[in-house]
């Protein structure tokens, strides 16, 4: 009798199924993989650097400056602590365009685009983080999307390698102009900004070609993914004489880079007629004041010296920067959309409506919000990048009176991941090279991105709020 009953209370013991514990791969939430796949690449970028035999043509980097140059690399940023054209072999800087096309695309497409390929079926984790950014367009298909990304990638640098052959072939040759060509036309689509030229591009400051394929590839490269997707769909349907509507996204992200590339070109051009613009001639001044607003939202090549620019001018590029490139794409910033979105809010407001509407379509509020949270974070981490950046030089004594515009300048443009600088990478002390790798990553991943990744995930089985009360602003 005593053996039948121990025999049920093992039998129903077993029948009670054990709570499985899940693996750490799968706790992971969607941020916090998005911005461990940059991680692990800048890792592997640093060890790469510090191991990989034929890099360099002298003594290679030190771990710092290895970390340094990987996370600008993979964050497609450009600010560089060594000469990319003096200190690398063609090895070197091809290791580098890896970290490059990699750090652009993002660890994500590539999976996505693999998995799909091999008729697999994703996730719900990786469709959510393949799915994130056509939330906006509903009616475009997040699978062809992603094979469309790496697509449109390799066929924009092909193109954009062939024509930069043509422009450095008469200074270059046909031999020395290949290896420039393919490097620019992938560090100008990946908005990365580093350059085979000592001097960036001011020795192309008067060529007619160069310049104009190197701002295409940039201003493409910076509209987004999503964007390209629906100017390609919405250019199929004229073909096939059927209708097709852009979406809100699409033309928020199209009017606010006309208007800035538009007013930044009038203010350059006008800033700079006789400072670092005076000796050119007419056509170059009109030529390099346009590439001096599309570069400095998101690229970080330069035909001018920064340092010898005017205050205005700067102060003007530090404003462009923070804005930043499109959403899905390869800049950084706080992106035109959310801009936009701001401006919206107030126009709404002075209006006295309570929801910000264009062309016809209303804003939900949870989007809005999302953009004010966005711009009030990204303004509280520069404002303490650029405090603490700024501490840390004159504690090291490398900062002169009156050089704080200088390290203001530069976290904006690490945080924006643009690349440019008034020369003082590489004089940074430890400490200010630290803040400035935590601010490339973070720009790069995204600020919101950034803090949801550092948040742990807790279960609540209900979700409650306090009373309202209110508050007097303004």
């Amino acid at each position: 009798m005593l053996g039948l009953k121990w025999s049920a209370r093992r039998s129903s013991a077993l029948l009670v199924k054990q709570p499985r514990r899940e693996s750490f791969w799968r706790r992971l939430s969607p941020p916090q993989l998005f911005v461990g796949s940059f991680l692990l690449l800048i890792l592997l970028g640093t060890l790469g650097l510090k191991t990989l035999p034929g890099l360099y043509t002298g003594a290679p980097l030190s771990w710092l400056d290895a970390l340094f140059t990987a996370t600008s690399a993979v964050c497609v940023t450009g600010l560089i602590v060594v000469d990319t054209a003096t200190y690398f072999t063609v090895w070197g800087q091809a290791f580098i365009l890896l970290l490059i096309q990699l750090g652009g695309l993002g660890i994500i497409t590539f999976t996505t685009v693999l998995i799909v390929a091999l008729g697999r079926r994703l996730s719900l984790r990786q469709q959510a983080l393949a799915a994130s950014a056509v939330e906006a367009a509903p009616h475009v298909d997040y699978r062809q999307l992603a094979r469309d990304v790496v697509r449109f990638t390799f066929l924009i640098e092909a193109a954009g390698a062939l024509l930069l052959y043509l422009g450095f072939l008469p200074e270059l040759g046909w031999r020395g102009a290949f290896w420039p060509a393919v490097f620019h036309a992938i560090s100008a689509f990946c908005n990365a900004g580093f350059s085979t030229f000592s001097d960036s591009l001011v020795g192309f400051r008067t060529n007619p070609v160069v310049l104009p394929v190197i701002m295409v590839l940039i201003v493409v490269g910076g509209l987004g993914f999503l964007t390209l997707e629906e100017l390609y769909l919405w250019r199929r349907s004229i073909r096939e004489r059927r209708r097709f509507r852009l979406s809100l996204h699409s033309r928020l992200v199209l009017t606010t880079t006309v208007l800035l590339l538009g007013v930044g070109w009038v203010f350059f051009v006008f800033f700079e007629w006789k400072a670092t613009l005076a000796a050119l001639p007419l056509p170059a001044k009109l030529l390099n004041g346009l590439f001096m607003s599309v570069t400095a939202r998101t690229a970080g090549f330069n035909t001018i010296d920064y340092g010898a620019a005017t205050e205005q001018t700067n102060f003007l590029t530090i404003l462009l920067m923070f804005v930043g490139g499109s959403p899905g794409s390869m800049a950084g910033g706080i992106k035109t959309t959310t801009i936009a979105l701001l401006v919206l809010l107030a126009i709404s407001r002075l209006r006295g409506q309570e929801v910000p509407s264009c062309w016809s379509r209303s804003v939900p509020h949870e989007v809005v919000q999302r953009a004010v949270g966005l711009f009030v974070v990204a303004v509280a981490v520069l404002m303490l990048g650029s405090f603490v950046l700024t501490a840390t030089e004159i504690e090291h004594g490398v900062t002169a009176p009156g050089s704080f515009l200088k390290y203001l300048f530069e976290a904006y443009s690490a945080f924006g991941t643009v690349g440019l600088s008034m020369g003082v990478t590489p004089s940074l002390s430890t400490t200010g090279r630290w803040i400035i790798i935590l601010l490339m990553f973070i720009g790069r991943v995204g600020p919101l991105t950034f803090a949801a990744a550092l948040t742990i995930r807790r279960h609540r089985t209900r979700q409650f709020r306090y009373a309202y009360e209110d508050v007097v602003v303004g």
